[in-house]
């Protein structure tokens, strides 16, 4: 089976986030490849989700781990061959599974045989595909802009005698999207995995495609605690999310269109990314989905949630895609967890997920209930927290090594004597064969609700609004027609009462699924408990 997207299937979609280095090793050698992703298809259909989002697997010297791409159309030796990454998809195909794949198009490796030839000279083919300019007459660089990774965004070529833009590290610089010859080699990329019949992309960092080509410098965020990244310190205003983007996206998602419906999933970067996933997939030529940072971030307070949730609903169009966790920031059970999370807590995170209005990822692990592991510094790779030791301690702790067998070596991730980040000595307990063992375990929990969520219409398709703060809970109603439901989510650890004549005119009610509340005269919520309740809609 090889079907796309059909277009009143966005809002349901559940997307399964891989990290094909933590996954599953099958040659030994310590970082997961494209046959242990294949092996473990068996898995990720089981729990429940519509799509398996691979991140990259591209040739690349991985000083990003393989957002570093120095070859878009050749797989990486250390994760497999074109005909494992074929295999993989006919048998995820097979198990109703589709297939979507990062797409890392802001930047390329300098190691990329584009840039090779950009900067040879001002002259070759290709001089123009990357940004170069000219240093500011005392030799510093053209502008104020920072990389997220630490220090100025612009590094100096002594052959070019310019600088060249990086938006991350100094090996990743950035493609110049403003030439339409860019743009056009990029778009035979998407051609060539289109071909291959991956059924869509989730398109890394588009924010970053263009830059203000005035170069004008970034003003300064004002009264914001200067945190441990300089970058974060500036409002990112010329370095990112330019008007010409949205034509961009229009030609990419034109050639989607053309390829019979694939799907894109864009990843926004950006100081208000809520507001960019509005704009980014608004009507029906640009992207079809956006996912942000705005529910990534350590806040999991009923306040900040709620008003992310308002805003939002104020918008009143686009499509978000709700994430909480993913690659790139500390794991969700200790982000809002804490460093001793609740069990119920991790149980009602997934349910607030599913009960949303919208599609939404689920990142390797979260359905383990794995927590942050704690790298020591000799054994950090991220270059992120490398450069920002020791107040920021970078991504590797969210990124270690799948636990699948309790009692195997390195459980059940590699054969080797060493995979490539730890194993958490606390992630074992939660290993998959443990969970799969425990009807009531985490695992279970997480199959049940998606089970639900996928068999359930008015959760995918049903109007969102919310009812008014509380300082406990967040409650909302969810509407298709003639079904209604009232879900309610005490995000505290106390319990609380609710009069349940305050969600609905007509106060006929009953408990469709929840865990941890009692529905009698009033709705008995306790700690981290919640509830979705059937409600009568007046006609």
């Amino acid at each position: 089976m090889n079907k796309n997207f059909s277009k009143d299937a966005y809002n349901g979609y559940s997307i399964y986030q891989v990290y094909p280095r933590s996954f599953q090793d099958t040659t030994g050698n310590g970082v997961g490849d494209l046959n242990g992703i294949r092996s473990r298809l068996d898995y990720i259909a089981k729990l429940g989700v519509d799509i398996v989002w691979i991140s990259p697997f591209f040739k690349s010297p991985m000083k990003d781990f393989g957002y570093d791409v120095s070859d878009y159309e050749e797989i990486d030796p250390l994760f497999g061959t074109i005909d494992d990454f074929k295999s993989l998809l006919k048998e995820a195909h097979a198990l109703g599974l589709q297939v979507m794949i990062d797409q890392v198009w802001s930047h390329s490796s300098d190691q990329h045989i584009w840039f090779e030839e950009s900067r040879r000279d001002d002259q070759n083919p290709k001089a123009d595909w990357y940004v170069w300019e000219d240093a500011k007459p005392d030799g510093s660089p053209p502008n104020n802009w920072l990389s997220v990774f630490g220090g100025p965004a612009w590094t100096w070529d002594s052959g070019r005698h310019k600088y060249y833009l990086h938006n991350f590290l100094k090996s990743q610089p950035d493609l110049n999207l403003h030439n339409s010859e860019v743009q056009d080699a990029i778009l035979d990329v998407a051609r060539f995995w289109f071909d291959l019949g991956v059924n869509g992309f989730r398109l890394d960092a588009c924010s970053f495609y263009f830059h203000d080509q005035l170069l004008r410098d970034n003003p300064i965020k004002e009264n914001v605690p200067q945190g441990p990244k300089p970058h974060d310190w500036q409002a990112h205003k010329y370095c990112r999310s330019q008007p010409e983007n949205l034509d961009f996206l229009k030609r990419i998602r034109t050639l989607a269109d053309a390829y019979g419906g694939k799907l894109l999933l864009g990843e926004i970067g950006d100081d208000d990314g809520l507001r960019q996933q509005v704009d980014y997939t608004r009507g029906s030529h640009l992207l079809q989905m956006a996912y942000s940072f705005d529910m990534l971030k350590p806040d999991g307070s009923v306040e900040y949630l709620y008003g992310l949730l308002s805003r939002w609903l104020s918008y009143g169009e686009g499509r978000p895609v709700w994430a909480l966790g993913n690659h790139d920031v500390p794991r969700l059970a200790t982000r809002w967890g804490g460093a001793e999370p609740n069990p119920q807590q991790l149980r009602m995170f997934i349910a607030f997920l599913v009960c949303l209005d919208g599609p939404f990822c689920i990142y390797q692990g979260e359905e383990l209930g794995l927590e942050d592991v704690e790298i020591p510094f000799e054994e950090l790779v991220d270059p992120d927290g490398l450069s920002m030791w020791p107040k920021y301690k970078g991504r590797d702790g969210c990124r270690t090594p799948m636990v699948w067998d309790n009692q195997q070596q390195n459980a059940g991730f590699s054969k080797g004597e060493k995979p490539w980040l730890r194993v958490g000595k606390t992630h074992l307990s939660k290993s998959v064969d443990l969970q799969e063992k425990d009807a009531g375990s985490l695992l279970n929990h997480y199959r049940n609700m998606l089970a639900w969520r996928r068999n359930d219409v008015c959760l995918r398709q049903g109007q969102m609004s919310l009812f008014p703060k509380n300082s406990s809970f967040i409650a909302w109603k969810r509407v298709l027609d003639k079904t209604g439901y009232v879900c309610v989510f005490n995000f505290t650890d106390q319990s609380t009462t609710v009069d349940a004549s305050e969600f609905w005119e007509t106060c006929s009610i009953k408990l469709l699924k929840g865990e941890s509340v009692l529905l009698k005269e009033q709705l008995e919520i306790e700690p981290f408990g919640w509830g979705c309740f059937e409600v009568d809609v007046e006609t």
